[in-house]
């Protein structure tokens, strides 16, 4: 739960409303986003698919969430709908956190080339990229007075990691999407950006296969030589999301303790 999170607490997002997808569970970056935007006074809604429902709803119950709308990400009549409800509930939006990706875990291990179907290729650029776009085209309309977006990617956009395979490719096009939407929202006064987490223990990596190998990898080769927290992403969320986070659009900020940033580890050069 929240409680479970060191997160500080405050007033810097009162009288501003926003909207989370994809919180699955406590283990969530989603719900450490949320946890923290709650812990400085936001007021969410929470969207949800019908089998997480049962998850869903007492997480969000527990930080003060009363808004629940379910969305169904391919499906444009749910999110109609969806929409529908978050304008009457809230009238207008002042952020969106958007932490939605999906694939067939039995096609992100050993060969790209190989293992790559068509279909789930499709379906995992539909979910986790496309998700991306077609949520800000509904979002901006209810932000008449500006507002600020975030999306959930991982360095697999960048550089090849193993298993991780069409994830990658759908997650380096959720990357570019969010720099054409940061450019055409900018004059409405909409930021756009991006956060690549580093490995976290989530529902997510537990569909890659070798997932506890990344996080104890990334703790071994990042430069903190420490493992990525949850509430150091929500913290950068907090500020992409606030109004501290202004003239920042467009960008993909690293939260994964500096692994990024090497090239060559120590013991590899050794």
């Amino acid at each position: 739960m929240a409680d479970d999170l060191n997160l500080p607490k405050g007033d810097l997002m009162k009288g501003k409303k926003g909207l989370i997808m994809g919180v699955a569970n406590h283990n969530s970056i989603a719900w450490g986003i949320a946890s923290q935007l709650a812990a400085q006074g936001a007021e969410l809604a929470f969207s949800y698919i019908e089998a997480m429902e049962r998850r869903v709803k007492p997480l969000g119950e527990s930080i003060g969430v009363k808004v629940f709308v379910p969305a169904e990400v391919t499906d444009d009549a749910s999110m109609d709908q969806a929409f529908a409800t978050l304008e009457k509930e809230f009238g207008t939006l002042d952020f969106v956190v958007h932490a939605i990706a999906f694939s067939d875990k039995n096609e992100l291990r050993g060969s790209f080339v190989e293992n790559t179907t068509r279909d789930n290729f499709l379906m995992s650029m539909n979910i986790s990229a496309y998700s991306f776009v077609d949520v800000a085209r509904r979002a901006e309309k209810l932000m008449p007075n500006g507002g600020s977006m975030i999306t959930l990617t991982y360095l697999g956009s960048e550089r090849v990691i193993p298993n991780y395979n069409v994830m990658g490719v759908a997650k380096a096009a959720l990357e570019a999407a969010t720099r054409y939407i940061a450019r055409d929202l900018g004059p409405k006064k909409i930021r756009v950006n991006a956060i690549s987490a580093g490995a976290i223990r989530t529902l997510s990596l537990a569909g890659i296969q070798d997932g506890r190998k990344m996080i104890a990898q990334g703790r071994q080769f990042s430069a903190l030589k420490e493992d990525t927290s949850v509430e150091g992403v929500a913290g950068c969320a907090l500020w992409l999301l606030s109004d501290l986070g202004r003239s920042t659009t467009g960008e993909v900020i690293h939260v994964d303790a500096g692994f990024h940033m090497i090239g060559l580890p120590d013991e590899a050069a050794e």
